[in-house]
This record gives structure tokens, C-alpha cells and sequence, in this order.
């Protein structure tokens, strides 16, 4: 591995156990999911000015007004993803610096991933290439509407926030199949995990509070 994935200083392997160690008392348990915050390259997905800061526990700008999410938020959504145990097909709304997308490409056997933004996707895209992860499939599109043609899906993520739940990604989710997704207004958002339990219905678990960019319409 080269010293760009690898790391050094205040991107070495010493600085992200540290960051995995706060992950562990802050109550992310599953060994998978920490094993991969502290071998994914965080430093690779935001700016260079940033890298320096990639292996704090806090969410990072990454430009067009987004922002890559806090490593506690990522480790806690795909630990309750995965919680029922390994998924084959996710499908995650906001593709963002690609950094959730890295995670979940580790640990499931095909990630969907839909983007508004063209250039976060074609960085992204960039990222997976340098990373070889081979199991992830990209779209550019309004991330509410999903990406109903490779429905159904065991599992969702949505890395923004819209004020209600869509209706289009609860009918894409399998039955049985998970969806963890932050709603609310910025300042009252809470992450909720929704079950489905039948062609019209699903449960709907809050998890915690959380902080979030809006999930937008349309595409720029």
C-alpha cells in the first residue's frame, strides 16, 4: 500500500486507532464496521488543506455546500444496517465524498448509490477507482426517487435529511429490509430506522438525534 492510502502523522494507522478507540466508548460495537473506519483512508475523501483533521470524530466540508459525515454517524448507521446481519444489495441516497459508499462497499455485496451533484459523484467516482472497489454502482440523479430499477433492496442509507420520510424509497426497500434515513428540520432531526414489515407497512425506531445537510430536489 502506498504512503498516500496508507497514511502518515495526523493520517497514520496510530491516528485512526484513536479515532476507532472513541468510536468503542462511544458504544459502536461490531467489529466489522470498526475493523473498516480504521482501514478506509479518510483522508483520501476530503481536501488536502483538510487531511490533517480526516481522523477527528467530526464531519468535514467537502465543497457544493455538503459535507462528509462524522465518522460516530457512519459507524453507527452501518452498524444498525447491518445489524440482522450481511446484506447483499444497498442502496445508498447521497453519494456525498464517497466515504459511506467506501464503508458499506466492504461489508455488503452491491452498493447503488445515487448523487444530485455531478461533481461530487465524478470525485467519488475517482476514489472508488483508486480504491478498487468494484462493487459499487453510481447514478446521477434527484436522490429521492432512488433508483427503483434495481429494487428490491435489503438495506437503505440517506446520508441528508428531508422533513418526512419518501414514500418512493420505503416501496424499494425488501421486506424485512432496513432503511436508516435523518428527518427533520436542521436543529430537530432525528435518525430513524425504518423495518418494512409488509407491502404497506413498516415500523419506525428513533435511534438519536442527529445534525444533517437537507436532502434536496433536482440535480446541479
Amino acid at each position: 500500500m502506498s504512503y498516500e492510502l496508507r497514511g502518515i502523522g495526523m493520517t497514520s494507522q496510530r491516528t485512526r486507532e484513536r479515532l476507532v478507540q472513541r468510536l468503542i466508548q462511544d458504544g459502536i460495537s461490531q467489529l466489522t464496521v470498526l475493523d473498516q473506519i480504521r482501514d478506509i483512508p479518510r483522508h483520501l475523501f476530503v481536501d488536502e488543506a483538510l487531511a490533517s483533521r480526516a481522523y477527528e470524530d467530526t464531519a468535514l466540508p467537502i465543497g457544493f455546500g455538503q459535507t462528509i459525515s462524522q465518522p460516530y454517524i457512519v459507524a453507527r448507521m452501518t452498524e444498525a444496517l447491518l445489524a440482522g446481519g450481511r446484506l447483499k444489495k444497498v442502496l445508498e441516497v447521497g453519494t456525498g465524498s464517497g466515504y459511506q459508499t467506501a464503508v458499506l462497499a466492504r461489508l455488503v455485496e452491491e452498493v447503488y448509490s445515487v448523487e444530485r451533484i455531478r461533481g461530487l459523484l465524478n470525485q467519488a467516482r475517482e476514489r472508488f477507482r483508486r480504491l478498487n472497489l468494484n462493487n459499487v454502482r453510481l447514478k446521477y440523479t434527484d436522490g429521492g426517487w432512488g433508483w427503483p430499477e434495481h429494487a428490491l433492496y435489503d438495506g437503505i442509507i440517506v446520508t441528508a435529511a428531508p422533513l418526512e420520510v419518501p414514500a418512493a424509497l420505503i416501496q424499494q426497500l425488501a421486506l424485512g429490509g432496513r432503511m436508516l434515513i435523518p428527518v427533520g428540520k436542521r436543529g430537530t432531526q432525528q435518525l430513524v430506522q425504518i423495518t418494512r414489515t409488509g407491502s404497506n407497512s413498516h415500523e419506525e425506531l428513533v435511534l438519536e438525534q442527529v445534525r444533517f445537510v437537507s436532502l434536496r430536489g433536482g440535480t446541479e
